[in-house]
């Protein structure tokens, strides 16, 4: 009883904890949104475009007793390798996380990357995320980016995300073949410019072409909103694990309570019959 207890003042340390981490972590998330979600609306994330080189950004946690929210990145990123899987086809893994790392080694380690781990040791900034995603865009050869998080909608409910980053060549080689790039279609072009030279004019106009792949910083942006996004679900699932599994020490300590005092009222009654009986048998 003393050791269920104690482990229930813990999950309601552990709760409180994770709310007070979730609240910080929650308004940074939901501001990030703002630094990514106009160059998807604008040039659209394109899941289904079919490459040759496929590098899948798994995003995960490095601490456990957070619920099923690192096996539903894994899950999702080996749905993903599969569904792009080919004879002239290159999936690799870039793990962000101890617990994506850990399950993908098992299967998949050959197709590893890049491993990173103890991403939230410190509060996450742009400046680290930027460090990280420059590292893998020089790194790794790629076509195409997907980026698997979850994305946090309420303490409760959490949402398995694939978020796309296609390299300038894709992204000319879709313009140019007529591909739908989000709601650039529905801009007219003046100038007699084509969609691949305002792809490249937009990249040089708000990226700065600083990096030596001119998509750095929208892959950043993306990327950092997607390890607070899967920060915030992390959180968040923490606190409804730590909230069950108090509850779940409460109904245990209450049957542990009520199966001592039977017991020992049990006790007290035999003895209580022996005396009585000793008592009788002395007056007999």
């Amino acid at each position: 009883m003393r050791s269920v207890k104690n482990i229930q003042k813990i999950t309601k340390a552990m709760k409180m904890v994770a709310a007070s981490k979730l609240r910080a972590i929650q308004v940074r998330a939901e501001n990030s949104r703002g630094l990514w979600q106009p160059f998807t609306a604008l040039l659209g994330d394109t899941p289904s475009v079919d490459v040759k080189k496929n590098v899948i950004v798994t995003i995960s946690s490095d601490k456990g007793l957070c619920g099923g929210i690192n096996s539903t990145s894994v899950k999702t990123s080996r749905a993903m390798h599969k569904l792009n899987s080919g004879p002239d086809k290159e999936n690799k893994y870039v793990v962000l996380g101890e617990k994506a790392k850990a399950q993908l080694l098992r299967d998949s380690k050959k197709d590893i990357e890049i491993s990173i781990t103890e991403l939230q040791k410190h509060p996450l900034n742009y400046t680290q995320v930027s460090v990280l995603a420059d590292d893998v865009l020089k790194n790794v050869e790629f076509d195409a980016l997907r980026i698997v998080f979850n994305k946090f909608h309420s303490v409760v409910s959490f949402m398995p995300t694939i978020a796309t980053v296609l390299s300038p060549e894709m992204a000319e080689r879709e313009a140019e073949a007529g591909g739908k790039l989000g709601n650039l279609d529905s801009y007219e072009i003046e100038g007699g410019e084509t969609k691949s030279e305002i792809l490249q004019n937009l990249g040089e106009f708000q990226f700065s072409c600083a990096s030596l792949f001119e998509n750095i910083y929208i892959f950043t942006r993306v990327m950092f909103n997607a390890v607070l996004e899967n920060a915030c679900s992390e959180q968040g699932a923490r606190m409804s694990a730590m909230d069950s599994s108090s509850r779940n020490s409460g109904e245990m300590l209450d049957r542990l309570t009520l199966t001592y005092n039977r017991t020992r009222q049990a006790s007290i009654t035999t003895e209580l019959i022996e005396i009585i009986s000793g008592a009788s048998a002395l007056e007999g």
